[in-house]
């Protein structure tokens, strides 16, 4: 994008340039005059000495000053030009006071027009001619031209005569002289708008300002993919084309308000440097459709009927430009007549916050609404766990921001004390028991509340209770798995993880006493007592049927993360196994040892061995995580976070 804004790198640049000029003629020679004051006597030389400089420079008199620019071909001249019109302002102002229809002012005004065409003539050319120079991509890399110049006096201090060096230098020079050329062409314009603002030709001087530098803006918002859409318009379109112009926007907010509207401020500020009020006209009337254009996306994307849950990041993706862009608003939208932009983006921001806890509560509804009575095979992570918990992970990376939105938010009614205190070491306070939680750690709280009490009413649909214990303890060890290893273990806390485990460990204790309880029972309460070898051939035979059925029984179970698949393994290890193993090692002799094998069909190390082989899915919890949605809200959600991390 090449559009506007310079700052000058110094102030009013020096006008010595070219001493020279090849004009046709001699321009003629001007006089010294007191600038406070002019005589009645001198009148007459003023009118003439601006006459011959006029003149020589009227694009109708020759095809030398139509087709030469002044400040181009001398700017000796072009500062002796001003210095000829502000006498001849002077001059016409005695005359004035003498005599206003005297033939000397009749003949004044005439050259006066004369020569404001010239100066308007000049000041578009300038305008024009130096698009390039007036960059605002060249004020943004302004710090890295400090940068090169200290790197450039480094380098002549080590006396680097070698190849790099001279690169390095030759590209300093080039950056030099576009600096240079932007603050002489910056320093012409002031002149030209303060001779034609004194002269009473301020409406003639901006109007070219503004056309000029308008067009200058409009094309930048344009190249930064801004368009002027309805909002029946952008219903129609699809997600993907509204996410690409969200893209797009928010990249275009930043250039905007770091290098268009700055540097155009910059400019005007300069070149109308004589006049505030002249100054926020020219920048009002500049910006203000592209700024309010540019303002107003963020409103319509809210209003979009039909968007996946990906939407809510977008959302608050807007919402952090615009907060972040907010000191540069105020400061380069600080005119009053340029309040109705700052209101623009402040409107905007606001229906933002409302439109990200609108979308709050529908995930919530969602949650509390699936219906779905579907058992998950083999008591497996729930697809609503992997929904819910994808969306709160991503959205603890925008904790900053949801801080600001639902900082005066009240939490939501049903989340009360006891509720909290059920699931969680009560978030309600923090660690020093007084401070109450941040509104986003509450909401983000009772959004795992509202999933950890569907879940509860989820596991009740299986028929079989170990069933139910394994089911719930796949689905909190997803939830405490995602709290973890994401920006939500700051949300919630060390002791909400903690606790958690620790419910979990309950669930593992509760599914280990149900599904492998009968096994257990199938022993005697003493493994090591004395029995007769009839009894010993009873319990093994009770012991080889109980642990068939119930190994065939756990072999559709499922774990998906390896930590809680070794947990459960070694909690049934412990309990089975120890039992087990002092009653084999005690009653293998009590049958005979060579009986063993004829009543023993498992030793206690086929015992291990089974274990070892359960809880193994053909798929993985990767894979789980690419189902599809129940809800279509959150489809796009789902593909963009198909993958989990145990």
């Amino acid at each position: 994008m090449r559009s506007i804004c310079f700052s000058p790198k110094t102030p009013l640049f020096s006008i010595s340039r070219h001493t020279t000029h090849s004009s046709p003629s001699r321009s003629p020679p001007l006089l010294t005059l007191p600038r406070s004051s002019i005589s009645v006597s001198t009148v007459d030389q003023i009118i003439d000495a601006a006459s011959g400089m006029i003149t020589k420079w009227d694009p109708g008199s020759s095809t030398f000053a139509r087709v030469t620019s002044l400040f181009y071909e001398s700017k000796r001249e072009a500062m002796q030009f001003l210095r000829c019109v502000d006498d001849l302002q002077k001059a016409m102002h005695l005359l004035v006071s003498e005599n206003s229809s005297s033939a000397k002012l009749i003949e004044a005004q005439t050259l006066m027009q004369v020569a404001m065409k010239r100066l308007q003539k000049e000041f578009y050319q300038i305008l024009s001619m130096n698009r390039a120079h007036l960059d605002p991509e060249s004020l943004s890399t302004r710090s890295s031209r400090t940068s090169a110049r200290s790197s450039l006096s480094d380098y002549d201090d080590e006396g680097s005569p070698d190849q790099d060096d001279n690169e390095v230098r030759d590209a300093g020079d080039s950056i030099f002289e576009v600096e240079e050329a932007s603050s002489t062409a910056m320093a012409d314009l002031k002149s030209i708008a303060d001779c034609m603002i004194n002269a009473g030709y301020t409406k003639e001087c901006i109007k070219v300002y503004k056309v000029i530098r308008k067009s200058i803006i409009d094309e930048g918002i344009y190249r930064l993919g801004v368009e002027r859409v309805t909002s029946s318009q952008i219903n129609k379109m699809d997600w993907q084309v509204i996410d690409l112009k969200i893209k797009n926007w928010l990249e275009a907010v930043k250039i905007a308000m770091k290098i268009l509207f700055t540097g155009e401020r910059i400019l005007c500020d300069h070149v109308f440097a004589s006049s505030e009020s002249i100054r926020e006209s020219c920048f009002t009337d500049i910006s203000k459709e592209g700024a309010a254009l540019l303002f107003a996306f963020p409103e319509l994307v809210i209003k979009v009927k039909k968007a996946p849950a990906e939407k809510m990041f977008r959302v608050l993706d807007m919402y952090t430009a615009i907060a972040e862009s907010w000191p540069e608003i105020e400061s380069i939208f600080s005119f009053e007549s340029t309040s109705a932009l700052r209101s623009k983006a402040l409107t905007s921001l606001i229906k933002i916050g409302e439109s990200a806890r609108q979308m709050i509560l529908d995930f919530e509804a969602h949650i509390q609404k699936d219906s779905s009575k579907t058992k998950v095979p083999g008591g497996g992570v729930h697809h609503l766990t992997i929904d819910v918990m994808n969306y709160l992970t991503s959205l603890a990376d925008y904790s900053n921001i949801l801080g600001d939105i639902l900082a005066d938010w009240d939490p939501p009614a049903k989340l009360t004390p006891s509720l909290l205190v059920s699931y969680f070491e009560s978030p309600e306070t923090t660690a020093d028991n007084e401070s109450p939680a941040p509104a986003v750690t509450l909401h983000v709280a009772w959004l795992i509340v509202s999933l950890l009490c569907k879940l509860d009413a989820k596991a009740k649909h299986y028929k079989d209770a170990h069933l139910a214990y394994l089911f719930l303890a796949n689905n909190l060890q997803h939830v405490v798995a995602k709290v973890h290893t994401s920006n939500l273990q700051f949300l919630l806390g060390e002791e909400w993880i903690n606790k958690n485990e620790a419910k979990l460990k309950q669930f593992v204790a509760s599914y280990v006493r149900v599904a492998w309880g009968p096994v257990l029972k199938s022993l005697p309460e003493n493994p090591t007592a004395v029995i007769t070898p009839g009894q010993a051939k009873d319990y093994f035979k009770s012991l080889n049927s109980s642990f068939e059925h119930v190994y065939k029984q756990q072999s559709s179970c499922v774990v998906p993360y390896a930590k809680l698949r070794e947990e459960i393994k070694e909690t049934i290890a412990r309990k089975l196994l120890a039992a087990y193993g002092r009653f084999y090692e005690t009653h293998k002799v009590t049958v005979g040892e060579r009986n063993v094998m004829l009543f023993v069909r498992f030793t206690p190390e086929d015992v291990d061995n089974y274990l070892s082989d359960l809880f193994f899915e053909t798929s993985d919890i990767e894979s789980a995580g690419s189902r599809g949605s129940s809800s279509s809200t959150l489809s796009s959600l789902n593909r963009r976070h198909s993958r989990l991390t145990i």
